[in-house]
């Protein structure tokens, strides 16, 4: 089990600026085991459809990434879906936290990778 760290406050500020610039539903940020950090919205557009955590894994992986400390996701708690937890497990193995938070960067929930 991690516990929550100062990293993961930055995670916070990174995730709710994506989704505050383009007025997302959610926005994620994603520190890799570098300390590496990227951040992203979903995005809805005609048949494009990708979550905030689909989006910051592609980030990583793309970036050259190869492993997944932390993943911060700035939602209502519902939009959180299993697939995007076994996303971030398939990119970087099993137990990862993915913290859920509101937008004032309250912790409603971590899952567990």
């Amino acid at each position: 089990m991690s516990e929550w760290t100062t990293e993961d406050d930055k995670l916070v500020t990174l995730a709710r600026g994506a989704r505050a610039r383009v007025s997302a539903e959610s926005g994620a940020a994603l520190r890799d085991t570098t300390g590496r950090t990227y951040s992203g919205t979903n995005v809805n557009r005609g048949p494009l459809a990708v979550t905030a955590i689909e989006l910051v894994v592609a980030q990583a992986i793309s970036s050259g990434s190869t492993g997944i400390e932390a993943v911060v996701v700035v939602a209502d708690d519902v939009l959180v879906t299993t697939k995007d937890v076994d996303v971030v497990e398939a990119a970087g193995g099993v137990g990862i936290p993915v913290h859920v938070v509101d937008n004032a960067g309250a912790l409603l929930r971590t899952l567990y990778s």
